[in-house]
C-alpha cells in the first residue's frame, strides 16, 4: 500500500508541471478574439503570430470620411509617409507577450486619433470575467498613461 501511494505521488509530481504549462497556454490565448473599444467606434481583432499577440482594426463605425466619401486615413500619424494608409486594417497592438500569470506586456499600442505609439500592457479587469479587457498605454512607466476598457464582441 505504501509503494502504491508513493507511486501516485511521484506520478503527480511528474504530471503536475506539464498540466500547469498547458493551463497557462490556454489562459494566454484567452485574449484572442474581437474587442469593441471604449469609444464604441472600432472593433479590434487580437490574434497570435509566432507566440506574440497583435491587434488590428477590422470594423469602424464610420469607415468613410463624410466630406470626401473616401476611406478614413491615418492622417494624424507623426510619420508623414504613413498618413495615406487606411485606418481600416491598421495594426494597433504589437508584440505582446503573456507573462505566464495574468498580463500581456512588453507591447505597444498605436492611437490613430493622435498618431502616437505608446508602451502598453493588457489584462482582464477581473480574472473570472474574460469579457472586459483593461488596456493601459503609457510613456516611460505605467503611472504616466491612460487606461481604456474594451468589451469582447460576441
Amino acid at each position: 500500500m505504501k509503494i502504491r501511494s508513493l507511486l501516485i505521488v511521484l506520478m503527480g509530481m511528474v504530471v503536475y508541471p506539464f498540466a500547469q504549462v498547458a493551463a497557462q497556454e490556454v489562459k494566454a490565448d484567452d485574449i484572442l478574439g474581437v474587442w469593441l473599444n471604449e469609444d464604441k467606434d472600432a472593433h479590434v481583432e487580437i490574434y497570435k503570430d509566432g507566440g506574440k499577440y497583435f491587434g488590428k482594426i477590422i470594423w469602424l463605425k464610420t469607415p468613410i470620411r463624410e466630406e470626401t466619401g473616401k476611406p478614413k486615413l491615418d492622417r494624424e500619424n507623426e510619420d508623414e509617409s504613413l498618413r495615406s494608409r487606411p485606418v481600416m486594417g491598421l495594426l494597433l497592438l504589437n508584440n505582446f507577450e503573456f507573462d505566464g500569470d495574468d498580463e500581456w506586456e512588453d507591447g505597444t499600442i498605436y492611437d490613430p486619433k493622435n498618431g502616437k505609439t505608446y508602451k502598453c500592457y493588457m489584462e482582464f479587469e477581473e480574472d473570472d470575467n474574460k469579457d472586459n479587457l483593461k488596456v493601459r498605454g503609457y510613456i516611460g512607466f505605467s503611472l504616466l498613461g491612460r487606461t481604456t476598457y474594451w468589451t469582447r464582441v460576441k
